[in-house]
């Protein structure tokens, strides 16, 4: 794409966007331009944040951590560079292990991923790709590790990214320095680049 689609708004003049990107200003260290460009439609804006805050919020085991893994497996798998610069930034604020950080393409077989972490992850590739590939094996493999509670974090995390993946490839929406220095620093080893992102 030549230039986004929809130019994100700036939020000079409006004080609600200016509130969003003061929250995420604390969250990711920038406000993203998806949000920034839902927000020509105030309402698609403020449900999501409030989905957003819904899936990402700890009520178990998940860590945010883990979460923000889960985001990355399943941003990989739609093929949203976007995404997966996004998630693997927020892992990495959210206290997820160097190690992990550095090998998450690896989650299979590296040691510096646990039996339950791998199957969370195995869950969000095959729950991310069309069609859907869930099947006994993973469910039962999932069951093994999460309670039902659990499972429906896992499942919101891959949802909620999977709005996120189609909206921001759509859009072509530009990725920020920040996100864009996460997604070199921590994935450029396996040929991640920023893609249709960058203009």
């Amino acid at each position: 794409m030549k230039q986004p689609l929809v130019t994100p708004k700036t939020g000079d003049s409006d004080p609600e966007l200016q509130q969003l990107i003061t929250f995420y200003e604390e969250t990711l260290g920038f406000c993203p331009n998806s949000v920034k460009t839902m927000h020509h439609r105030p309402r698609i804006a403020y449900a999501f944040i409030e989905m957003n805050k819904a899936v990402m919020e700890n009520q178990g085991r998940i860590t945010s951590a883990l979460k923000r893994m889960i985001a990355y497996i399943s941003s990989n798998a739609a093929g949203c560079r976007y995404c997966q610069a996004h998630a693997i930034r927020a892992a990495e604020r959210y206290g997820a292990e160097q190690e992990q950080l550095e090998n998450i393409w690896e989650y299979k077989t590296h040691p510096a991923f646990s039996e339950a972490e791998r199957a969370a992850l195995d869950f969000a590739f095959a729950a991310s790709i069309i069609p859907n590939s869930v099947d006994d094996q993973i469910a039962e493999n999932l069951r093994t590790y999460w309670d039902e509670g659990e499972i429906v974090e896992i499942t919101g995390v891959v949802a909620l990214f999977g709005y996120l993946n189609r909206w921001n490839d759509s859009m072509g929406t530009e990725i920020e320095n920040g996100a864009k220095e996460s997604g070199e620093k921590l994935l450029s080893k396996n040929e991640w680049n920023s893609g249709k992102h960058t203009y």
